[in-house]
């Protein structure tokens, strides 16, 4: 079976959330949301060091004002398990972008009642993830997620992959600078025969 684009993520990247907003509006074609835990890649990136040119990118892009949860940086293991039951049920992207607004758009953090939030604004049902997040299953499928990025060569988050054509290698985008190419290569993907 032959494996769609993947848009991988970690809830407590900023540089993921900006390219969030945008990856929809750019991509020709169909990509998976998959959440991964960035601290299991190779090179994860220190998400406080990613605020001025957020907040640079935010007010160029005309989003709403950057506003940093306390605490920042934040420990995403429990959003992500909530992102990835997200996944589980086809709500990944409404859930990620309702938790990265709670985030750094409202300053709230993703405790269990922002995560709550999150999941009621996409019509999950807050009982249900919370219990969903503590189960086994939820957590193994995070986990083989990370492992799947890193076996695609994924060193950080935002990160496109790309299948390759026949004959040709994968390809891997990080970070929000490289999403137009990532653009890029799923819509030669898309015209290949």
């Amino acid at each position: 079976m032959e494996r769609l684009p993947a848009f991988y993520f970690d809830l407590a990247s900023l540089e993921a959330y900006l390219s969030a907003e945008r990856i929809l509006s750019l991509m020709e074609g169909p990509v998976e949301w998959i959440g991964v835990d960035a601290s299991g890649l190779a090179a994860p990136s220190d998400p406080a060091g990613q605020v001025t040119v957020a907040e640079a990118k935010i007010a160029e892009r005309g989003l709403q004002e950057l506003r940093l949860p306390s605490p920042f940086p934040f420990d995403s293991r429990r959003p992500m398990l909530a992102a990835t039951y997200a996944r589980q049920v086809g709500r990944a992207v409404p859930f990620a972008l309702a938790a990265w607004r709670q985030a750094f758009a409202a300053g709230r953090s993703l405790d269990d009642d922002g995560i709550a939030i999150a999941g009621s604004a996409c019509e999950m049902h807050p009982r249900a993830v919370l219990s969903a997040i503590g189960t086994a299953t939820v957590a193994g499928a995070l986990d083989e997620a990370t492992a799947t990025a890193r076996s695609c060569e994924v060193r950080d988050v935002p990160a496109v992959w790309v299948p390759g054509g026949e004959g040709e290698p994968d390809l891997v985008f990080h970070g929000d600078d490289e999403l137009e190419a990532a653009a890029g290569a799923v819509a030669a993907g898309l015209a290949t025969p």
